[in-house]
């Protein structure tokens, strides 16, 4: 329980206080896993992201006194938000749910229903996972493999990253026209970062957070890309101004290095 800080810690008690009050012998697994069991924890920045394993699928009444627990603990706390699902036992580790039907997920301060899992949650909880409620990670009997995560990795970037990017091209005079420096800010950090998180995966099998994949890609990529990359760490860590001499100058740079970096993996891959 080190590696929780302490508001986090806090949070997840009146959590699990306010389901054993309102809900009592419902919630049979709470396990944490993205950003926290990376040790890349940041403070008014990061989620507190989760999985819930309830005894059953949950009923409408329940996901009532649900939604009414999550906004009791959001208002309590302003940071940090829970981002997670809730599922039932036979659900680990599975593409979709066993059963075919939709389970509630809690994300933004909205609750929204989905079938589908994705193996990055999985092999996160299996490899790194932290369990508040239940029994260890390693004890169950989780099935989720390098192949399964390298290979959804991969069509995440040629679909969504590389639609992003094009998306993005085909709108730059209106991005520059109506974006602040901090949003574009933004928008370097994720492309960047969240690019890089992706090449480690299919490079290493393995799963990183966004600061370490930043620091790998300065390690292992071309000396060219590095003023772009460290743009990007400069941002997540709130720390000097930008390395570009013209917002059109970080933008492009931003684009080329994407398509760059989403090419060279499906090179990796395909060698």
């Amino acid at each position: 329980m080190n590696r929780i800080p302490n508001v986090v810690l806090n949070l997840l008690n009146d959590y699990m206080y306010l389901w054993n009050e309102r809900l009592p012998h419902t919630l049979e697994g709470l396990y944490l896993h993205g950003s926290i069991v990376l040790d890349a924890y940041t403070n008014n920045s990061s989620d507190i992201d989760f999985i819930a394993i309830t005894k059953n699928r949950l009923s409408n009444d329940e996901i009532v006194v649900m939604t009414e627990i999550h906004k009791i603990i959001s208002n309590k706390y302003i940071w940090p938000e829970m981002d997670g699902s809730y599922i039932v036992w036979e659900d680990l580790g599975k593409d979709e749910t066993f059963d075919h039907r939709s389970y509630p997920f809690y994300n933004g301060g909205e609750i929204g229903y989905s079938t589908q899992f994705n193996p990055v949650t999985w092999w996160l909880l299996k490899t790194k996972g932290i369990n508040i409620l239940g029994q260890r990670p390693t004890d169950l009997n989780l099935k989720a493999n390098k192949e399964d995560l390298v290979s959804y990795v991969l069509e995440n970037m040629n679909s969504y990253w590389l639609n992003r990017v094009q998306r993005l091209e085909k709108s730059v005079e209106e991005l520059l026209d109506i974006s602040t420096k901090e949003e574009i800010d933004k928008e370097v950090e994720w492309t960047i970062l969240g690019l890089l998180r992706q090449y480690y995966t299919v490079r290493e099998r393995d799963i990183i957070s966004k600061l370490g994949a930043g620091r790998y890609g300065l390690v292992h990529l071309p000396a060219d890309w590095h003023t772009m990359i460290q743009e990007a760490i400069n941002i997540r860590e709130n720390r000097g101004t930008s390395l570009f001499k013209s917002e059109e100058d970080r933008i492009d740079c931003m684009l080329r290095f994407s398509k760059y970096l989403i090419g060279f993996c499906n090179q990796l891959m395909s060698t």
